[in-house]
C-alpha cells in the first residue's frame, strides 16, 4: 500500500509549510489534487493519512481530495478531450500519437490551519 508512504510525505510537508510564526497552530484541513492515474485509492490515503498525523500540528485535519480528470491532446490533429474509458486513441483520428495533460496530479493544493480561540 503505497499510500501509506504517500500520507507520511504528506504529513511531512505539511507540517514544513507552517509559517514559523505559526509553529504550533493546528491544521484544519489539507487540500489535495489527484489525478485518476496517480493510481491512489481516495480511502485509503484517509486511512493511512489519520494514522500518521496523530501527535502532530495535522491530528484531526481533513483530507479534501479533488479528482482530477484524465485530459489528451492528439499530436496528429489536436483534438483535445477526456478520457473516460481505457482506450488511449485519439477519437477524431485514432491516432495512438498523443500526449496526456493531466491526469497523473498528486499535489497538494493548500492547507487551511484552524482559527486561534481568542
Amino acid at each position: 500500500m503505497h499510500e501509506m508512504g504517500v500520507a507520511m510525505q504528506i504529513v511531512e510537508i505539511a507540517t514544513a509549510s507552517i509559517p514559523a510564526d505559526l509553529i504550533g497552530a493546528r491544521v484544519e484541513k489539507v487540500n489535495l489534487k489527484v489525478g485518476k492515474l496517480s493510481a491512489i485509492v481516495a480511502d485509503s490515503l484517509q486511512f493511512c493519512f489519520e494514522a500518521v498525523s496523530r501527535d502532530t500540528a495535522l491530528e484531526g485535519a481533513r483530507l479534501n481530495i479533488m479528482e482530477i480528470p484524465v485530459r489528451a491532446v492528439c499530436n496528429a490533429c489536436q483534438n483535445e478531450w477526456t478520457i473516460d474509458l481505457p482506450a488511449f486513441t485519439c477519437p477524431q483520428c485514432q491516432s495512438g500519437d498523443i500526449t496526456l495533460l493531466s491526469g497523473r496530479e498528486l499535489d497538494i493544493e493548500s492547507i487551511e490551519l484552524a482559527e486561534e480561540d481568542n
